[in-house]
């Protein structure tokens, strides 16, 4: 159990390394997810080749305390993992998001930073986005109390009542405080909760260093990511969080 600074437990797990021996990888999951699933616990087992992996439950989501904010909060959870990290002696970490993950990912580099990159999927780049028939039903989930108690029930996920107050910063205005920390952006044309422009709108509005992969026939988040993209997610988490004269050694 990791302890936010605001005071709620949070369940976590971590996955020795079977890589680079100085490299945490903080795995956020997407909403209602959490970190027993297959497809999480998947994704940890092929990042842990290229790091120590800390996977977590967000406040809200199966063991862990609170409630969910749906992408408010849940930065001091990040920020939770990466201390954790760190405390158990992993010099670089980099946190790897899905989906409301991914958008919290980008939320807490911008707004408390102390990562050393940021891996974002499938994620949205605004808020109150209903222009799909999947996000129509989360925001029922979210906003009627039978679709709360649906998500408590069936999901093992419990959701704030009310609105945020203030409105939390964006995931696209978060983007632009970045740097200069890597930003890696995946997105999927397949996807069918966000389409291809919130991935461009996280990517135009964040400064260098910067990527985006658009993945052809990759749909959303953690159940449709295959072991080969996951792969390639990881060797850039290694290589781009590695120190500039780590990566172009002076010479004597």
């Amino acid at each position: 159990m990791l302890r936010t600074r605001d005071n709620l437990r949070i369940d976590a797990a971590h996955t020795p390394s079977r890589g680079a021996d100085d490299l945490g990888i903080v795995l956020a999951h997407g909403f209602t997810g959490s970190l027993r699933e297959r497809a999480t616990r998947r994704i940890a087992h092929v990042l842990s080749g290229f790091g120590g992996v800390v996977a977590f439950d967000f406040r809200g989501h199966g063991r862990s305390g609170g409630h969910s904010t749906v992408g408010d909060l849940e930065i001091f959870d990040v920020e939770a993992a990466v201390r954790h990290a760190r405390t158990i002696g992993y010099r670089r970490v980099v946190t790897v998001g899905f989906s409301m993950g991914g958008a919290v990912a980008v939320r807490h580099a911008g707004v408390l930073g102390g990562v050393d990159a940021v891996v974002s999927v499938s994620a949205p780049a605004r808020w109150y986005y209903r222009g799909t028939r999947p996000m129509r039903q989360v925001h029922w989930a979210i906003e009627r109390p039978v679709g709360r108690l649906a998500a408590r029930l069936g999901k093992r996920t419990r959701i704030m009542k009310g609105v945020w107050d203030p409105l939390p910063l964006a995931p696209y205005e978060a983007a632009a405080k970045i740097s200069p920390v890597p930003l890696l952006v995946v997105h999927g044309d397949a996807d069918r909760f966000f389409p291809l422009d919130h991935a461009y709108q996280i990517y135009e509005a964040a400064n260098e260093p910067k990527e985006l992969w658009i993945e052809s026939g990759f749909g959303h988040a953690e159940s449709a990511a295959t072991p080969d993209l996951v792969r390639r997610v990881g060797g850039w988490a290694e290589a781009r969080s590695r120190p500039p004269e780590d990566v172009y050694p002076q010479e004597d």
